[in-house]
């Protein structure tokens, strides 16, 4: 069987004929908007074309051509796939599949980019009973060309063979998943409009289930099933159409399918719309995932009802509800409205009725419409208040409890400033949701401290929560620490205020009311102080424990600051993070039993306990001294004992060496790889260092720069590969080695720093870098803090410009989050010696413009 003769031409006259059709529709669209009839428009001229192209081919009529997925369901958006299934006789499948193939490419050249599976009845039945996607796409079908009868048949065995149970729990199974790759949130601060939470996807399963269900599948179709309130059925469609209008324009403005909200298409988006702001078109997205969510779990509830029409005992709770199931339900249709003090006592019920999963789809709607009822005196109610502070502290369920306060629009509601955080974006380059998603993933990792299953994960963190009274004190910091973002000025401030009040209006004590303010203002010092300060400074110390009073300030403020941390974006927590924040914790709380840190009796007991390492490997204390008269104070103040073995051991027979010494392994503190090179001091060595990792594509984390009293560099650094790139550690490690060695002796110029480019988001984001160099308060040095967007080549700038005024360097903090660079060094003029003012002013100058 061939192809039919073709005139040359034929190829030419469909594209165009398709291109030509694609701007008709491509320009109504943009005058219009219309979501669906744009949808609808491109079926249907797919439709045609596929119809006439099929007539010039030489095909049984048997042989069916048939529309699935989306195309089939009659929604086709300019960049999608156009999914097709060819369905063929039992028996000729050799003879029409190779056709099919030449068919196939035949639409590909013509501008189609096809979807498509070639199978037989049987063959879709198999598939369909082994995969639930392929069955979801074969009951979203339509018939464009062939058989009739055959596709009757093919539609009588598909839908025989849809057992409705099975497929409501994969079809749920399938959600669940799709949500957790979105850690389970429509506020990521670019979102994908088809499968995150609340996106089209999420509509999309409520259709399929019901029509598994044999249940009308279209919304007027359940609004008459009473599944719907007609309000409902109109908000609904309007949600479907805001992200279909959003999808197809993302569609037309990358010209390709793209269904992520990028930051790059965030300010064009917002401006077809009408919106002066990127941040409005985004709250609209927002508030359309949260209504689109609510009636996701509305409308699944009420089908599993029907799919699992399970006969559920109804257990009286009290006098304003019951448990039917695992479901909370509301005794009266309008005890919301007609006892709005039940709204927070039905989040209080489920808390103590471990037994109880959720709340049953009536009452979610009935809340969702009472929710207005929150105003002002119903936050001035004693009753409400004393409810609100037993949700906080209760023994379980409070992170639940707060969730689907925030779902069902009551957190907001009760806490009018947290409402106005809601959707709130976050252009710092290092949050990837926005505020009040934030402050929700910091309220679950304080949770995880409670869970004795958790202990594994930050045992400090949890044994510290464990023995702390009254945790309601650090729920409340969690609640309020962000939550002045957005308004201007010092959040910290303006949310202590708040905080402060709220504490009030909730009667707590004195005592507790003072801590949840002061962790709200002091919220970010912690962070900054192990961050940018050097924490083996005993002043340094001092001055923190003296801020923190004492040791429950210190666990609060330690517990607050590694859940914020780490709730900020996956990527921002590290080990080096943990043992930076760890050991001012420890040495913090020595401080405040009285133990006060000793210069003399520090050092003697590190290397006390170095010796003791040491001794594993035969090396003796006389073996030692040789290194050891030559390494400073400061060496052994800055370095932990296994770190001063590890060091010394390397070393013992190369004190003198005329060679550079470079030893790398994986960080012992869990993350990254440590380096310690070994060499005469150059004024340079920062820059080929620097330039050596960031060619490798590792960021420098931490560096302790030393330089001994006979003039040879002993530096540390710990580097992290901020790629998913898979690598053998000892590869890795003996390339260092190698690599790294020849040029620290090298006689040619350092590397030039690397212009790679910026990330999307430093680019549609940038920020005015900032550069300070201030005289250290302890010594002769300088303190060098920049904060600048980061990106490939930032250190190698800074070393650069060093090198160009003649500045050493003695140590440095580098602290990536994201794509913000906040970084402290310590430097000081040739030899140690003071910098003129004027070589100040000219670094600072120089590094604002290379940054």
């Amino acid at each position: 069987m061939q192809l039919a003769i073709l005139p040359p031409q034929d190829v030419t006259v469909w594209r165009s004929r398709l291109q030509a059709e694609r701007k008709q529709l491509k320009e109504s669209f943009e005058r219009n908007g219309d979501a669906p009839t744009l949808l609808r428009g491109q079926c249907r001229m797919v439709d045609q074309l596929l119809k006439d192209i099929w007539k010039q081919f030489q095909l049984p009529g048997d042989l069916c051509l048939i529309a699935v997925g989306g195309y089939g369901r009659g929604e086709l958006y300019p960049q999608s796939d156009v999914d097709l299934l060819f369905l063929l006789p039992e028996g000729e499948e050799a003879t029409l599949e190779p056709v099919l193939e030449k068919l196939v490419g035949y639409l590909w050249d013509l501008g189609l980019a096809i979807g498509h599976s070639v199978r037989t009845l049987p063959e879709c039945l198999e598939e369909a009973s082994k995969d639930v996607t392929v069955q979801t796409n074969l009951i979203e079908s339509r018939l464009l060309a062939g058989s009739k009868q055959r596709y009757q048949e093919f539609l009588k065995r598909v839908f025989s063979g849809l057992n409705a149970v099975a497929f409501f729990d994969a079809k749920m199974r399938e959600q669940t998943q799709r949500h957790n790759r979105f850690n389970d949130t429509a506020y990521n601060l670019e979102p994908n409009l088809k499968e995150s939470p609340g996106g089209l996807r999420d509509l999309q399963n409520i259709a399929w289930i019901a029509r598994a269900a044999s249940v009308p599948a279209s919304w007027h179709g359940l609004m008459k099933e009473g599944l719907l309130s007609s309000q409902e059925c109109r908000q609904i469609r309007l949600n479907e159409r805001l992200l279909q209008n959003l999808r197809i324009r993302l569609h037309y403005l990358s010209n390709r399918r793209e269904d992520r909200l990028l930051f790059d298409h965030q300010d064009t988006l917002a401006r077809t719309l009408g919106l002066a702001r990127s941040e409005h078109l985004m709250q609209q997205f927002y508030r359309c995932a949260r209504f689109v969510s609510l009636m996701n779990e509305i409308l699944l509830q009420s089908l599993k009802s029907i799919v699992h029409p399970e006969q559920s005992i109804r257990v009286d709770l009290d006098e304003n509800f019951v448990a039917r199931g695992h479901w909370l339900e509301a005794r009266t249709e309008d005890l919301f409205k007609q006892k709005p003090q039940t709204i927070l006592q039905a989040f209080l019920t489920l808390q103590h009725n471990k037994q109880l999963t959720g709340m049953g789809p009536a009452t979610i709607r009935q809340l969702w419409h009472a929710r207005h009822t929150i105003n002002k005196s119903f936050r001035a109610n004693p009753e409400n208040r004393k409810n609100f502070m037993r949700i906080l502290r209760a023994q379980d369920g409070i992170l639940h409890a707060l969730r689907r306060m925030h779902r069902y629009d009551v957190l907001g509601r009760y806490i009018p400033a947290f409402g106005r955080i809601t959707g709130q974006m976050q252009h710092d380059l290092f949050h990837v949701y926005t505020v009040d998603e934030h402050t929700l993933n910091v309220m679950r990792n304080m949770r995880r401290y409670s869970e004795a299953r958790n202990a594994h994960e930050f045992p400090l963190c949890s044994r510290l929560f464990s023995e702390f009274e009254r945790p309601e004190v650090l729920y409340l910091a969690v609640l309020f620490h962000d939550i002045a973002k957005g308004r201007g000025g010092d959040h910290s401030t303006l949310g202590a205020v708040d905080a402060e009040a709220f504490c009030r209006e909730h009667a707590l004590p004195e005592e507790d009311a003072k801590l949840v303010v002061w962790l709200v203002e002091q919220h970010l010092l912690m962070s900054a102080t192990a961050q940018h300060q050097d924490i083996s400074d005993p002043e340094v110390i001092a001055k923190f424990a003296r801020k923190m009073g004492d040791v429950r300030h210190l666990n609060a403020l330690y517990l607050l600051t590694v859940a914020d941390i780490r709730g900020t974006s996956p990527g921002v927590w590290n080990a080096w993070k943990s043992r930076l924040l760890e050991s001012l914790y420890h040495t913090a709380l020595r401080h405040l039993h009285g133990k006060l840190l000793d210069i003399a009796q520090e050092i003697a007991a590190k290397q006390k306990d170095a010796l003791k390492v040491l001794g594993y490997y035969d090396v003796t204390e006389e073996a030692c001294r040789p290194l050891w008269k030559y390494l400073d104070d400061e060496y052994f103040l800055k370095l932990d004992a296994k770190e001063i073995a590890w060091q010394t051991r390397l070393l013992l027979t190369h004190v003198e060496t005329a060679q550079a010494i470079v030893r790398a392994r994986l960080s012992p503190a869990g993350d990254g790889i440590q380096v310690m090179i070994y060499t005469r001091d150059r004024d340079d060595l920062f820059a080929r260092i620097c330039g050596f990792f960031e060619r490798m594509g590792y960021n420098i984390v931490e560096a302790r720069i030393h330089t001994t009293r006979h003039g040879y560099a002993l530096d540390s650094f710990l580097i992290l590969d901020q790629s998913d790139r898979s690598v053998r550690y000892s590869d890795l490690i003996a390339y260092i080695e190698r690599e790294l060695t020849p040029r620290l002796t090298a006689s040619t110029p350092p590397e030039p720093p690397l212009a790679g480019r910026i990330s999307r988001r430093l680019k549609h984001f940038p920020m005015t870098p900032s550069v300070t160099i201030k005289p250290d308060e302890r010594s002769s040095k300088h303190v060098l803090s920049l904060v600048a967007g980061d990106r490939p080549g930032l250190l190698s700038r800074v070393a650069q410009v060093l090198l160009k005024h003649g500045a050493s360097l003695h140590t440095a903090r580098i602290n990536t989050l994201g794509n913000r660079a906040e970084d402290t060094l310590m430097i000081s003029g040739h030899r140690s010696a003071t910098l003129p003012q004027r070589e100040i002013e000219e670094i600072e100058q120089e590094l604002l413009r290379v940054l």
